[in-house]
Protein backbone atom coordinates (compact mmCIF):
# COMPACT_ATOMS: atom_id res chain seq x y z
CA UNK A 1 0.00 0.00 0.00
CA UNK A 2 1.40 3.42 -0.96
CA UNK A 3 2.05 6.21 1.54
CA UNK A 4 -0.83 8.16 -0.03
CA UNK A 5 -3.19 5.22 0.48
CA UNK A 6 -2.02 4.64 4.05
CA UNK A 7 -2.58 8.31 4.93
CA UNK A 8 -6.05 8.47 3.39
CA UNK A 9 -8.72 9.09 6.04
CA UNK A 10 -11.72 8.04 3.96
CA UNK A 11 -12.44 4.77 2.21
CA UNK A 12 -10.79 4.33 -1.20
CA UNK A 13 -12.99 2.08 -3.37
CA UNK A 14 -9.99 1.03 -5.46
CA UNK A 15 -8.34 -0.44 -2.34
CA UNK A 16 -11.47 -2.00 -0.82
CA UNK A 17 -12.84 -5.51 -0.40
CA UNK A 18 -16.38 -6.18 0.85
CA UNK A 19 -16.93 -9.14 3.17
CA UNK A 20 -20.51 -10.22 3.87
CA UNK A 21 -20.27 -12.86 6.56
CA UNK A 22 -23.01 -15.18 7.81
CA UNK A 23 -26.06 -13.16 6.80
CA UNK A 24 -28.14 -16.30 7.27
CA UNK A 25 -31.88 -16.75 7.63
CA UNK A 26 -31.68 -18.62 10.92
CA UNK A 27 -29.25 -16.19 12.53
CA UNK A 28 -31.42 -13.29 11.41
CA UNK A 29 -34.17 -14.55 13.71
CA UNK A 30 -31.90 -14.00 16.74
CA UNK A 31 -31.12 -10.34 16.02
CA UNK A 32 -32.44 -7.90 18.63
CA UNK A 33 -30.28 -4.76 18.32
CA UNK A 34 -31.71 -3.66 14.96
CA UNK A 35 -35.02 -4.23 13.22
CA UNK A 36 -34.72 -7.28 10.98
CA UNK A 37 -36.33 -5.56 7.98
CA UNK A 38 -33.96 -2.60 8.33
CA UNK A 39 -30.99 -4.95 8.56
CA UNK A 40 -32.04 -6.81 5.43
CA UNK A 41 -32.44 -3.52 3.56
CA UNK A 42 -29.03 -2.30 4.67
CA UNK A 43 -27.35 -5.54 3.64
CA UNK A 44 -29.07 -5.31 0.27
CA UNK A 45 -27.85 -1.74 -0.24
CA UNK A 46 -24.30 -2.64 0.77
CA UNK A 47 -24.28 -5.57 -1.66
CA UNK A 48 -25.65 -3.30 -4.40
CA UNK A 49 -22.91 -0.76 -3.73
CA UNK A 50 -20.19 -3.36 -4.05
CA UNK A 51 -21.66 -4.61 -7.30
CA UNK A 52 -22.07 -1.09 -8.71
CA UNK A 53 -18.45 -0.13 -8.03
CA UNK A 54 -16.99 -3.54 -8.95
CA UNK A 55 -15.56 -3.95 -5.46
CA UNK A 56 -14.39 -7.54 -4.89
CA UNK A 57 -17.08 -9.07 -2.70
CA UNK A 58 -16.84 -12.32 -0.78
CA UNK A 59 -19.64 -14.07 1.05
CA UNK A 60 -19.54 -17.03 3.38
CA UNK A 61 -21.95 -18.89 5.66
CA UNK A 62 -21.54 -20.81 8.88
CA UNK A 63 -22.98 -24.34 8.64
CA UNK A 64 -25.69 -23.36 6.10
CA UNK A 65 -27.26 -26.81 6.19
CA UNK A 66 -27.89 -26.51 9.93
CA UNK A 67 -30.10 -24.18 11.99
CA UNK A 68 -28.11 -21.09 10.99
CA UNK A 69 -29.76 -21.41 7.59
CA UNK A 70 -28.89 -20.30 4.10
CA UNK A 71 -27.62 -16.86 3.13
CA UNK A 72 -30.52 -14.43 2.80
CA UNK A 73 -31.56 -13.95 -0.85
CA UNK A 74 -30.82 -10.20 -0.83
CA UNK A 75 -27.11 -10.95 -0.83
CA UNK A 76 -27.26 -13.31 -3.79
CA UNK A 77 -29.62 -11.14 -5.83
CA UNK A 78 -27.85 -7.81 -5.30
CA UNK A 79 -24.30 -9.10 -5.61
CA UNK A 80 -24.45 -11.76 -8.34
CA UNK A 81 -20.71 -11.47 -9.02
CA UNK A 82 -19.78 -12.03 -5.38
CA UNK A 83 -17.68 -15.10 -4.73
CA UNK A 84 -19.10 -17.42 -2.09
CA UNK A 85 -16.49 -19.29 -0.08
CA UNK A 86 -17.58 -22.39 1.82
CA UNK A 87 -16.08 -22.98 5.25
CA UNK A 88 -15.21 -26.25 6.91
CA UNK A 89 -16.75 -25.56 10.30
CA UNK A 90 -14.62 -22.55 11.23
CA UNK A 91 -16.53 -20.06 13.37
CA UNK A 92 -14.10 -17.27 12.54
CA UNK A 93 -14.10 -16.85 8.76
CA UNK A 94 -10.48 -15.66 8.96
CA UNK A 95 -9.51 -19.15 10.14
CA UNK A 96 -10.53 -20.52 6.75
CA UNK A 97 -7.53 -20.61 4.42
CA UNK A 98 -9.60 -20.27 1.25
CA UNK A 99 -11.34 -17.18 2.58
CA UNK A 100 -8.13 -15.45 3.65
CA UNK A 101 -6.33 -16.41 0.44
CA UNK A 102 -9.14 -14.91 -1.64
CA UNK A 103 -8.90 -11.62 0.23
CA UNK A 104 -5.11 -11.51 -0.01
CA UNK A 105 -5.20 -12.28 -3.73
CA UNK A 106 -7.03 -9.01 -4.42
CA UNK A 107 -3.97 -7.07 -3.29
CA UNK A 108 -6.28 -4.65 -1.53
CA UNK A 109 -5.78 -3.58 2.10
CA UNK A 110 -9.09 -2.05 3.15
CA UNK A 111 -11.89 -4.31 4.34
CA UNK A 112 -15.56 -3.48 4.76
CA UNK A 113 -17.08 -6.17 6.97
CA UNK A 114 -20.71 -6.84 7.87
CA UNK A 115 -22.34 -9.93 9.30
CA UNK A 116 -24.50 -11.72 11.85
CA UNK A 117 -23.56 -11.88 14.74
CA UNK A 118 -21.50 -8.71 15.11
CA UNK A 119 -19.76 -10.08 18.20
CA UNK A 120 -18.58 -13.18 16.36
CA UNK A 121 -18.95 -13.10 12.59
CA UNK A 122 -17.79 -9.48 12.28
CA UNK A 123 -15.55 -9.03 15.32
CA UNK A 124 -13.40 -12.15 15.03
CA UNK A 125 -12.29 -11.74 11.40
CA UNK A 126 -12.05 -7.97 11.86
CA UNK A 127 -9.66 -8.37 14.78
CA UNK A 128 -7.59 -10.98 12.92
CA UNK A 129 -7.38 -8.88 9.75
CA UNK A 130 -6.50 -5.79 11.75
CA UNK A 131 -3.63 -7.70 13.38
CA UNK A 132 -2.33 -8.45 9.87
CA UNK A 133 -2.25 -4.76 8.99
CA UNK A 134 -5.53 -4.34 7.08
CA UNK A 135 -7.60 -1.20 7.46
CA UNK A 136 -10.89 -2.59 8.70
CA UNK A 137 -14.33 -0.98 8.78
CA UNK A 138 -17.26 -2.67 10.53
CA UNK A 139 -20.56 -1.69 8.93
CA UNK A 140 -22.64 -1.77 12.08
CA UNK A 141 -26.14 -1.29 10.66
CA UNK A 142 -25.60 -4.03 8.09
CA UNK A 143 -24.78 -6.32 11.02
CA UNK A 144 -26.82 -7.53 13.97
CA UNK A 145 -26.54 -9.26 17.31
CA UNK A 146 -28.60 -10.86 20.04
CA UNK A 147 -28.96 -7.70 22.16
CA UNK A 148 -28.00 -4.03 22.30
CA UNK A 149 -25.73 -4.80 25.26
CA UNK A 150 -23.76 -7.36 23.26
CA UNK A 151 -23.52 -4.92 20.36
CA UNK A 152 -22.18 -2.14 22.62
CA UNK A 153 -19.59 -4.43 24.21
CA UNK A 154 -18.47 -5.61 20.78
CA UNK A 155 -18.20 -2.05 19.49
CA UNK A 156 -15.96 -1.12 22.43
CA UNK A 157 -13.77 -4.16 21.83
CA UNK A 158 -13.20 -3.69 18.12
CA UNK A 159 -12.62 0.06 18.38
CA UNK A 160 -9.87 -0.54 20.93
CA UNK A 161 -8.22 -2.80 18.37
CA UNK A 162 -8.35 -0.14 15.67
CA UNK A 163 -11.41 -1.30 13.73
CA UNK A 164 -13.44 1.67 12.48
CA UNK A 165 -17.23 1.49 12.98
CA UNK A 166 -19.35 2.97 10.22
CA UNK A 167 -22.83 2.86 8.70
CA UNK A 168 -24.24 2.02 5.30
CA UNK A 169 -25.17 5.63 4.60
CA UNK A 170 -21.67 6.82 5.48
CA UNK A 171 -20.09 4.16 3.27
CA UNK A 172 -22.25 5.17 0.31
CA UNK A 173 -21.21 8.80 0.71
CA UNK A 174 -17.51 8.02 1.09
CA UNK A 175 -17.40 5.78 -1.94
CA UNK A 176 -19.49 8.11 -4.09
CA UNK A 177 -17.23 11.02 -3.16
CA UNK A 178 -19.03 13.62 -5.27
CA UNK A 179 -22.22 14.22 -7.23
CA UNK A 180 -22.23 14.96 -10.97
CA UNK A 181 -21.03 11.53 -12.02
CA UNK A 182 -22.51 8.91 -14.36
CA UNK A 183 -23.77 6.84 -11.42
CA UNK A 184 -25.69 9.64 -9.65
CA UNK A 185 -29.08 8.03 -10.21
CA UNK A 186 -27.83 4.72 -8.81
CA UNK A 187 -26.42 6.42 -5.74
CA UNK A 188 -29.62 8.38 -5.20
CA UNK A 189 -31.62 5.15 -5.32
CA UNK A 190 -29.36 3.62 -2.67
CA UNK A 191 -29.68 6.64 -0.38
CA UNK A 192 -33.46 6.50 -0.66
CA UNK A 193 -33.48 2.80 0.17
CA UNK A 194 -31.10 3.13 3.11
CA UNK A 195 -32.76 6.30 4.44
CA UNK A 196 -36.50 6.19 3.68
CA UNK A 197 -36.99 9.73 4.97
CA UNK A 198 -34.60 10.94 2.27
CA UNK A 199 -36.93 9.44 -0.31
CA UNK A 200 -39.64 11.76 1.05
CA UNK A 201 -37.26 14.71 0.71
CA UNK A 202 -36.54 13.83 -2.92
CA UNK A 203 -40.23 13.35 -3.65
CA UNK A 204 -41.09 16.71 -2.12
CA UNK A 205 -38.36 18.41 -4.14
CA UNK A 206 -39.54 16.74 -7.36
CA UNK A 207 -43.15 17.77 -6.80
CA UNK A 208 -42.27 21.42 -6.20
CA UNK A 209 -40.01 21.85 -9.23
Amino acid sequence: MSDAASNRVTIDPSDTVLLLIDHQAGLLLTVRDIDAAELRTNVSVLATLGELLSIPTFTTASEPDGPNGRTIPEVRSQAPRARHIARRGEINAWDNEDFVSAVRATGRKTLLIAGIWTSVCVALPALAARAEGYRVYAVMDASGDVSEFVSRVTLARIVQAGVVPTSVNAVISELQHRWRGPLDADFAAMYMKAVPSYAAVVDCHTRTK
